[in-house]
């Protein structure tokens, strides 16, 4: 045992039988081995000699890379540690509790196994590179915990770059969640998509990507907001991305001002920036307002006061009912793509992916209950069901 080991493990040490610092001893992880080596026939089966007839057939013939490794059910998830939780740029190492926990929940909810990969650079031309010479091993890539803007164009140039799925869960996790949650409450509170004005508190990945599935799911009014209010195009202080988003929310409706501006009568509110939203704020909104505040540890809208002006309400927390958990998306999503060996995570999987989840509600649908939980058996296997189907429609499936 290390002079460290023997410190954090000594009596009167602060993190000395702390639960959480117990159970991560170690790490969260291991690899095991999926065959048995008894004895020397075992061995030269697994390694030399047997193992050289298998890797001239893939020399020959690439393809049998699918058939022969673990390649097809392997998952990267990397992160260079910018934006991790809401702990922000912590590093790569601190980030690897994390990706040990994101690369386990793969495992326990979708069979999928995931690696842990913590890159020691934040530029973003030498992360495409290292992912793009690191996707041999792998059958898909996860992109987790990076900062905007730059993650969007990490994942849209690994896309053009790579023929297997690449996923930043940041942003398409949360967006699949939470589009599921909210079409069961439309239909709670007896709302169409075309006729429902939504906010969205926060203009960085998962803002993002919500606003654009929500327009692929046939909702047009949306303002998002950042610091300085409503992104639209009225402002000269926009970025590439913001201005691109402004086109395609409140530009379409002239929507401008401030947070306060947005948020009075409006039917929707999803909170993915932090921060507190006032409750005279709040009260502006529609009668049986929805509101999703997302931001962990802190609800932008506590619940508390979100049940005093909303019908339906949810979070990104355990201890709320409804929580918005990316959990419930991204194990299934990957299963789905790998069953079929699709080379892209399209939009109409995403979509897929939230019908699936919406539809798992059924007749328990309430003002409590809007979206599964986490650990109902059902939700694995539907969204990857969904998500393999949607894979054909969409001509990505090589399978």
């Amino acid at each position: 045992m290390s002079e460290l080991e023997t410190a954090v493990q000594s009596e009167g040490h602060p993190l000395a039988g702390d639960p959480v610092f117990d159970l991560h001893v170690g790490g969260k992880m291991a690899i095991k081995s999926s065959v048995e080596l008894a004895g020397a026939d075992e061995l030269s089966l697994a390694y030399t000699p047997g193992v050289a007839r298998v890797c001239t057939a893939i020399a020959e013939n690439p393809e049998l890379t699918q058939h022969y490794t673990w390649v097809p059910n392997t998952v990267a998830v990397v992160t260079d540690g910018t934006a991790v939780l809401g702990l922000g740029d912590i590093g790569p190492a601190a980030a690897m509790p994390v990706m040990e926990g994101k690369a386990i929940l793969f495992k326990q909810f979708g069979g999928v196994d995931g690696i842990p990969i913590c890159l020691d650079t934040t530029d973003t031309e030498e992360i495409i590179e290292t992912v793009v010479r690191l996707a041999p091993s792998f059958g898909g890539i996860n992109l987790e915990d990076i900062s905007a803007p730059r993650c969007f164009e990490i994942e849209d140039r690994l896309k053009e770059r790579l023929d297997i799925p690449v996923f930043h869960d940041d942003q398409h996790g949360t967006a699949v969640v939470a589009l599921a949650a909210l079409k069961n409450a439309l239909k709670l509170t007896g709302r169409t998509p075309e006729g429902t004005r939504v906010v969205i508190s926060g203009a960085g990945a998962a803002g993002v990507a919500i606003a654009k599935i929500l327009i692929g799911a046939g909702i047009t009014d949306i303002a998002v907001i950042d610091r300085r209010g409503i992104v639209s195009s009225d402002r000269s202080d926009l970025t590439p991305v913001k201005r691109s988003l402004a086109e395609i929310t409140a530009d379409r409706n002239g929507r401008t001002g401030s947070l306060a501006d947005a948020m009075k009568g409006a039917d929707v509110y999803l909170g993915v920036s932090g921060g507190t939203v006032p409750e005279e704020v709040v009260a502006t909104m529609a009668a049986d307002a929805i509101i999703f505040a997302m931001a962990n540890p802190d609800p932008e809208v506590h619940p508390d006061v979100a049940h005093k002006y909303a019908r339906v309400v949810a979070t990104g927390r355990s201890d709320f009912p409804n929580q918005i958990n990316n959990v419930l998306a991204f194990p299934g999503i990957f299963r789905g793509a790998f069953d079929v060996r699709a080379t892209a995570i399209t939009e109409g999987m995403k979509l897929a992916a939230a019908d699936a989840l919406a539809e798992l509600v059924g007749d328990a649908l309430a003002e409590d209950m809007v979206i599964p939980g986490p650990f109902d058996p059902r939700v694995g296997p539907a969204v990857s069901k969904a998500v393999a189907e949607a894979a054909r429609r969409d001509g990505v499936a090589r399978a």
